[in-house]
């Protein structure tokens, strides 16, 4: 109970290494050892058994609002929101899963450790710096500027294909997921998800395509920023402690990473060629995709080139200080106070999204920072093909920079099963919403579009040739 708050949590290297009884043996001396370690797991099994859930609360959030509505017309009332469809609707949200199963887990903490163990792990366990920087690179890589530039690159590349809705496709999804390795994923994945919501998801595509697409997307964004060693976030858990440079990646993962986008867009494109040609006909029907405009329809003002230059420069800065929230928090100001000032050749700034996101991100790292104890045990029992595997599936259901995080502290981990458990985690990063931190930037800009938001099991079937493409190019090439 509380008064052990100095042992929590507990340091990996204070428990007794797997002895000859077998790794569930060493587990299950670790619970007996240290009981919240079930708690805390539990906990996290629950959040991600309601993330799974979350389309059928958002089904029912619908039915009870539709059900509502009816019954205050039939009283002659005009309709209005519903408490208990709004109540349903929050539970539906993937994006908040994880931040409200924090609220047990901290009541757990408080009842276990008492409040100076959840101060303790909160304030001093716990790294927030990934979240806050996945919410000021969305904003700034959503702003108006910087989509713009975006589309004008990509529109040379489409028009090579002749701009039809299935070339914009092939571009985005093969260009957008490399840039990772140089603005960072949740950058690529934020330009990527956007592009593809104004030249192809507007159009309205057959949901086998919609979720073709978002599968392969997340996929591709996850082992798209292997080219380098400072983009990616499993990549950078282990570039130090490792002695990684630009130049081990790109030759040990980096091109087998672009063959395998290369050849899983252009297989789907094959398999979607019908899809893709009724989206052409839709666009064409509905006029080119992608005319900015004002709130009031009309034209928007071309956006001057050093207003641009500025969004770089200021996306740069916010890549450049990733690792320090004081440089790129303070940037993000003057940002938003730039775009105030040059407001008639910008957008909105719709902070929603984002911070939603940050919500995930660090519900997602506070509960992950307790499954060390079982995570690190199973990856350091394993030889390279197995290890492989299990990165890849654990993966699903972790940030896959935990993963590669948890194998530095594996003693005496030799080179194969280093590059087995970092291609591991970044092949199997687009098999579910939790698997990448970029993958709930994307599905929140994209889920409006998915009826009764994102099915995590038809994300599964779309993620799974890519994925399988990307193992078989780090495994065999």
């Amino acid at each position: 109970m509380a008064g052990g708050a100095s042992a929590f949590p507990k340091a990996l290297d204070h428990y007794p290494p797997v002895g000859p009884d077998g790794l569930l043996a060493a587990l299950a001396q670790r619970v007996a050892d240290t009981p919240f370690n079930a708690v805390a797991t539990t906990i996290f099994v629950l959040a991600i058994v309601h993330t799974f859930l979350a389309p059928r609360i958002m089904r029912a959030s619908h039915r009870v609002q539709h059900l509502s509505d009816a019954q205050r017309r039939a009283a002659g009332l005009a309709p209005q929101p519903s408490f208990r469809a709004e109540i349903l609707h929050f539970f539906g949200e993937i994006e908040v899963v994880f931040g409200l199963w924090v609220v047990p887990l901290i009541l757990a903490i408080l009842g276990f450790y008492g409040w100076t163990g959840v101060t303790r792990y909160l304030d001093g366990t716990v790294n927030f710096t990934e979240p806050l920087f996945v919410v000021v690179i969305m904003a700034l890589a959503s702003s108006r500027p910087i989509i713009s530039f975006a589309d004008g690159v990509l529109r040379k590349l489409a028009d090579l294909g002749g701009g039809t809705a299935a070339s914009w496709w092939t571009a985005i999804l093969i260009v957008g997921p490399v840039l990772g390795s140089f603005i960072t994923e949740p950058a690529a994945m934020t330009i990527c998800a956007l592009l593809l919501s104004r030249q192809v998801y507007r159009l309205g595509p057959s949901p086998r395509l919609m979720y073709a697409t978002l599968g392969l997307l997340f996929v591709s964004v996850s082992i798209g920023g292997t080219l380098t060693h400072f983009a990616a976030p499993p990549v950078l858990m282990v570039a130090r402690p490792w002695g990684w440079d630009t130049a081990f990646m790109l030759t040990s993962y980096g091109w087998k990473a672009v063959l395998a986008i290369v050849v899983s867009t252009l297989l789907y494109r094959v398999a979607m060629r019908k899809d893709l040609a009724d989206l052409e006909a839709r666009r064409r029907a509905m006029g080119a995709a992608g005319v900015e405009s004002n709130a009031d329809g009309s034209a928007a003002l071309p956006v001057p080139a050093w207003i641009t230059s500025v969004h770089l420069a200021f996306l740069a800065w916010t890549v450049f200080t990733a690792h320090y929230p004081a440089l790129f928090l303070g940037g993000f100001l003057f940002f938003l106070g730039f775009t105030r000032a040059t407001s008639p050749f910008q957008s909105r700034i719709d902070l929603r999204a984002p911070l939603l996101v940050g919500m995930f991100l660090a519900g997602l790292v506070i509960h992950g920072g307790l499954q060390g104890w079982w995570i690190a045990p199973v990856l350091g029992s394993l030889s390279p093909l197995p290890l492989f595997a299990s990165a890849a599936a654990l993966t699903a259901f972790n940030d896959n920079a935990l993963i590669t995080y948890l194998a530095t502290l594996v003693p005496g981990l030799g080179d194969a099963m280093k590059y087995a458990v970092v291609a591991g985690a970044v092949a199997g990063g687009g098999l579910t919403v939790i698997a990448n931190a970029p993958n709930p930037a994307g599905q929140s800009i994209l889920a409006p579009y998915f009826e009764n938001s994102v099915s995590p099991l038809r994300l599964l079937a779309g993620a799974v040739v890519p994925t399988v493409i990307a193992s078989t190019a780090f495994l065999l090439l």
